[in-house]
């Protein structure tokens, strides 16, 4: 019998009732078999570090998959490219099965000071393990983000892009997978004290990642058969995956949280068989109050991004309150951070809330603030 359902971290099969990411993965090895290099970006808590774990296993048999995460990587490593270099070097040195060469090629990188290593040196040795390895080699790095405002992080893109370019004439990955939030295709962050932004990255080459990661209501379906094959509750689970879709279009946190609730803190609090059963409309909805009313981390992010970008603010606010459809244009800057977080989809060409508990959440939150408590209608 697994543990839970889980909202912190990457989500385990063996431990956590999850759903069957298969068929994604399935899609996600097609970039690879092309190979393809691109981005994973989706919003805060989309199961992308899920995904990557289960992606690393699921390709072991045909490729060597180089994995790392930029939140291991403290800010002292991206001060120049010799810091970068060297303490990328001692992160790959925990692959398994790493050749003899090359290994010896890392550990003196990993070990040796400032100026002794740079990104060109690093890259010629990572050339020659694609050139000597059995197998095909696939890069990923999870958590790109914690690096994206550097200009290390553009010089590194820079040599992955050179290498995908000329790989007919020097060995390189069969294919690099980054993940994150923000589209490392279209950086828009500040990197230099003179207040010059870069818009483009050399990670022009990447592919388009078009595939779905958000939970159909079949699959959120047959997550919960698995929870109710061990607990036998009397459910409808049709009824009752039905319900999640319908407030949450999905999202893969908000699914989970959902179902969190429901066995934790509703089913389970008087520990009883009967308390069990309560996994009803009834017991939906006081799930659905609970997470309209908590703190929790994806929340947490979503609001602050109102605060920091002030136009999707004005956006949201507008889409709201006034009623009137506004057409989903990619290039419009509020648009696509709004996309990106996580915030709104494109629904038949017009913008619309990502799903019914951020809309309901978001409203909570305009209703409250002084600036809404002075209009008229809260006056009588």
């Amino acid at each position: 019998m697994k543990r839970s359902f889980n909202v912190t971290g990457a989500c385990d099969p063996q431990l956590h009732y999850m759903v069957d990411i298969r068929n994604r993965l399935s899609e996600i090895k097609e970039l690879v078999d092309q190979g393809a290099y691109f981005t994973i970006n989706r919003a805060r808590q989309y199961g992308k570090t899920t995904t990557l774990n289960a992606l690393k296993k699921y390709l072991s048999n045909e490729y060597v998959v180089l994995s790392t995460d930029f939140q291991l990587f403290s800010n002292a490593s991206f001060e120049n490219e010799y810091r970068f270099a060297k303490d990328f070097s001692d992160e790959l040195l925990f692959t398994q099965n790493i050749p003899d060469k090359i290994r010896a090629q890392l550990e003196v990188f990993a070990a040796e000071g400032d100026r002794q290593c740079d990104l060109r040196r690093l890259f010629r040795c990572l050339s020659d393990w694609c050139a000597i390895s059995e197998k095909p080699i696939v890069l990923m790095i999870d958590e790109v983000d914690s690096a994206t405002n550097n200009q290390v992080f553009l010089d590194f893109l820079a040599q992955l892009r050179g290498y995908y370019i000329h790989r007919e004439e020097r060995s390189a990955f069969q294919s690099a997978i980054l993940a994150g939030v923000y589209d490392v295709k279209n950086l828009r962050r500040k990197i230099r004290s003179d207040d010059e932004h870069k818009v483009n990255s050399p990670w022009n080459i990447a592919a388009d990642f078009n595939i779905d990661m958000s939970f159909s209501k079949s699959e959120i379906a047959d997550m919960i058969w698995k929870y109710e094959n061990d607990y036998h509750t009397g459910m409808d689970i049709d009824m009752m995956a039905g319900l999640i879709f319908d407030y949450t279009s999905g999202y893969p946190f908000l699914v989970s949280k959902i179902c969190k609730l429901m066995d934790e803190k509703i089913c389970r609090k008087d520990k009883e068989d009967l308390e069990r059963k309560r996994w009803t409309k009834n017991g939906f909805d006081e799930a659905i109050r609970m997470i309209l009313s908590e703190k929790n981390t994806l929340f947490e992010s979503l609001i602050g991004k109102l605060t920091n970008y002030p136009e999707l603010n004005a956006m949201l606010k507008a889409l709201l309150f006034t009623g009137k459809n506004i057409v989903y244009n990619a290039d419009n800057m509020a648009i696509d951070n709004a996309t990106m977080f996580g915030f709104i989809k494109n629904q038949n060409g017009v913008v619309a809330i990502a799903n019914r508990i951020f809309e309901m959440r978001l409203y909570n939150l305009y209703l409250s603030t002084s600036e809404m408590q002075n209009q008229d209608i809260y006056k009588y």
